[in-house]
C-alpha cells in the first residue's frame, strides 16, 4: 500500500482511539458532577448512585465502541496477518463482554428481555 495512505489510516486510527478515551474521561467527569450536584441537593443517595453508575456505564459503552472501531481498521488495514486478527479477536471478545455486562448493569435485564420490561414500564393506553 502507499506510505501516504498507511500513514493517512494509522492518523484516523489514532484520531479514533483518542475520541474513545476522550469519551470516556469526559463522561466520567460530567457523571461525577452530576452526581456531586445532586449529592449537594439532598436528593435520595439510592438514586442519584444509580444515575451515576448508569451515566458513566453509558459513557464507558460509547468510549469502548470507538476503541473497537479503531482496533478494527488499524487490524485490517494496517496489519492483516493472522497474528493480528487473532488479537483483534480477543480484544473485540474481551471488549464485547464487558460491554454486555456494562448493559445488564445499567438497564438491569438482559437484552433480550428488553421488549417485556419495555411493556411494564409503558403506560396503560
Amino acid at each position: 500500500m502507499d506510505e501516504t495512505l498507511m500513514t493517512g489510516i494509522r492518523w484516523v486510527t489514532r484520531a479514533v482511539e483518542v475520541t474513545g478515551i476522550a469519551i470516556i474521561v469526559i463522561g466520567a467527569i460530567a457523571a461525577l458532577l452530576v452526581f456531586l450536584l445532586k449529592l449537594m441537593n439532598n436528593q435520595p443517595k439510592e438514586q442519584i448512585v444509580g444515575d451515576f453508575r448508569s451515566s458513566l456505564g453509558r459513557a464507558i459503552l460509547l468510549g469502548l465502541e470507538f476503541l473497537v472501531a479503531a482496533d478494527i481498521v488499524n487490524t485490517v488495514a494496517i496489519e492483516p496477518t493472522l497474528d493480528s486478527l487473532a488479537v483483534l479477536a480477543g480484544i473485540v471478545l474481551i471488549r464485547t463482554f464487558l460491554s454486555f455486562s456494562l448493559e445488564v448493569e445499567i438497564e438491569g435485564h438482559w437484552p433480550w428481555q428488553r421488549s417485556r420490561y419495555a411493556r411494564r414500564e409503558a403506560p396503560p393506553g
